[in-house]
């Protein structure tokens, strides 16, 4: 097994938007030379069901000289409102946080993008680490610089671009996730699979079962493969105005599940279903071949992943769509395949055709 620690850099077009995404074991001892020595205060930004956790990251910052608190917020997706925002920039306020002081966020992809909101919120700016401690979290939300926010409306409508300072992807926190907790993050790199590096592909293929081992240097090579396809994209597009949009490939219909389902579905199990709705829509417009869309099904159900949704939510699903943020004016937009990491834009002007797309998904 590699123990060693594997840097992947992520650059930018300026040097504050250079940072390192760090995957190994035992990281936590990297983060005060993270910080450096301008900052003196660090706010440990973590939900309920890591308590433990984020008082163990206070403890090893005040040992290390920095004078750290806690803000403990709601746990998964209930902690991304406006009003949890408010609570952190209370907390800052309140300890006279100044620009040259920092964030550290501790926790799953829902901790990450809410603690980097208020990080690129606060005073305009401050340093912000992201400690991942989940699958989705490591290969997904920690890493790009995208921070946000849900509203009623939809998911992340707002929010900002905020690189971190770093990420710290420490794997031994994948030990205690719940096995679904880690299967569903993996619904985000079948998607870098498609879309930019099938060798994931091959590997989930290989063997289900190791790739969903917490322990396997399987998942491990999952999890570096697809860190390093967002991070090719984010060098190139931080603010997603070209191929970072290829990442967001069946996140339309996946965050409109999400919506419908009032954010009880998790992300993974909700992106699953939107990769399956993809592939349905890349196929009818004769985008790719049976096979090619055949093998999303394929990939998701051997990992246990859900490939269908409810039939009579289609409404609903395609009035949250309209809201989602790619969508340009009365033009839905989509991430589409033209081939095997072949993504492609589509602009989707009739509903009847995405209609029938959903109907090869709908039960």
């Amino acid at each position: 097994m590699n123990t060693a620690a594997t840097t992947i850099s992520v650059t930018g077009t300026t040097p504050s938007a250079n940072y390192d995404v760090v995957v190994g074991n035992g990281l936590l001892g990297l983060l005060p030379g993270i910080l450096g020595e301008r900052v003196r205060k660090v706010l440990v930004i973590h939900p309920r069901a890591l308590r433990a956790t984020g008082d163990a990251v206070k403890a090893d910052l005040d040992g290390a000289g920095f004078q750290a608190l806690t803000a403990e917020i709601p746990d998964a997706e209930e902690g991304k409102h406006i009003q949890v925002a408010a609570f952190c920039w209370q907390v800052l306020g309140q300890n006279d946080f100044t620009r040259s002081d920092a964030i550290v966020a501790v926790g799953g992809g829902a901790v990450t993008d809410v603690a980097g909101f208020v990080a690129a919120t606060w005073l305009r700016g401050v340093k912000v680490v992201h400690l991942p401690t989940s699958l989705l979290g490591m290969v997904d939300a920690a890493v790009g610089g995208k921070t946000g926010i849900n509203t009623a409306e939809g998911k992340n409508l707002v929010g900002a671009f905020h690189p971190p300072a770093a990420v710290l992807a420490d794997l031994d926190t994948l030990r205690t996730l719940p096995r679904n907790e880690l299967v569903t993050g993996l619904a985000e790199s079948v998607k870098c699979g498609f879309i930019a590096d099938p060798a994931i592909l091959d590997l989930i293929e290989a063997d289900p079962a190791a790739v969903s081992s917490a322990d396997s240097p399987a998942l491990r090579e999952v999890i570096e493969r697809s860190i390093r396809v967002k991070a090719a994209i984010v060098s190139e597009d931080l603010t997603e105005t070209g191929r970072r949009e290829f990442l967001n490939y069946g996140h339309t219909l996946g965050h409109a599940i999400e919506l419908a389902e009032r954010y009880s579905m998790r992300h993974g199990a909700a992106v699953s279903i939107g990769l399956a709705f993809a592939a349905e829509l890349s196929r009818s417009v004769g985008r790719i071949p049976d096979a090619l869309a055949d093998r999303h099904k394929t990939v998701l159900e051997s990992l246990g992943l859900p490939v269908t949704y409810r039939r009579d939510r289609w409404s609903a699903l395609l009035d949250g769509m309209r809201r989602d943020k790619k969508a340009r004016g009365d033009l839905l937009r989509f991430v589409v395949l033209d081939g095997l990491a072949k993504p492609a834009i589509l602009d989707v002007p009739d509903t009847s055709l995405l209609f029938a797309a959903y109907q090869e998904i709908a039960e």
